[in-house]
């Protein structure tokens, strides 16, 4: 009997860079490769969710959990690994456990979603939380209890969104409220918050957590504020 061809193996895409920025290097501008921010494939655990790498000399920081595959430890790894894995909501923790045991690295979680993860060493924040100079978490519940985004004041200000913000149909950044929303008028309130604490200068670029085949390749949603504050709440559209 002849043997059964093998199948291919898997082939995990690998995550792509999709906002950069120049830094100081012996007193010129220039791009650094190690200055970029990089989105992972849509990550089947979380519902098709996308995680982001921000890449930096001073710490690495992972938003949300890609797929749990060699191809993205050994990306993590090859890029200086990572300090901080920062949980949007729920519905992104995916094998948090697992990328925590191969990587080392510290879990931050809105703390009315840290007990969903018992058995791991958490650092858990109330309203908002300071990592370092150039990044904050900030709690923004309403699609989930602990629904949170992270501010990195870099290129203008990036706000890694989770589900909290997505784009819709036009790629236009949108609260979309479905059957498993928590709280539809927290949500809106969270959004309104975002909208006082920030200004079309220090908010450019949104990164969502979902939804990112209706940017159509954009890397990320550019004029944030402006797109943001022409919402309508009532309808999330």
């Amino acid at each position: 009997m002849c043997p059964l061809p093998q199948q291919p193996n898997h082939t995990v895409k690998p995550p792509r860079a999709v906002l950069s920025y120049e830094v100081p290097i012996g007193g010129n501008l220039r791009s650094d490769f190690a200055q970029n921010i990089f989105a992972f494939p849509p990550n089947r655990d979380t519902l098709g969710g996308t995680s982001y790498f921000i890449v930096r000399n001073e710490s690495n920081i992972l938003i949300d959990c890609p797929a749990f595959e060699p191809t993205n430890l050994d990306f993590l790894r090859s890029h200086g690994g990572v300090r901080w894995l920062f949980i949007t909501h729920r519905g992104a923790i995916g094998k948090t456990a697992e990328i925590q045991q191969a990587l080392g690295c510290e879990v931050v979680i809105q703390e009315q979603e840290a007990y969903l993860l018992p058995e791991l060493t958490v650092t858990s924040f109330g309203r908002e939380l300071t990592l370092d100079a150039t990044a904050q978490v900030i709690w923004t519940p309403g699609h989930s209890p602990g629904s949170s985004c992270l501010y990195y004041n870099y290129l203008g200000g990036v706000l890694f969104s989770g589900r909290h913000i997505v784009p819709n149909l036009q790629g236009e950044p949108a609260l979309l409220r479905t059957a498993k929303t928590f709280h539809w008028p927290r949500q809106i309130k969270s959004l309104e918050n975002l909208l006082e604490r920030f200004t079309p200068e220090t908010l450019q670029y949104i990164c969502p957590g979902g939804n990112i085949g209706f940017l159509r390749g954009k890397g990320a949603i550019a004029q944030a504020y402006q797109s943001l504050a022409a919402l309508d709440f009532g309808t999330g559209n």
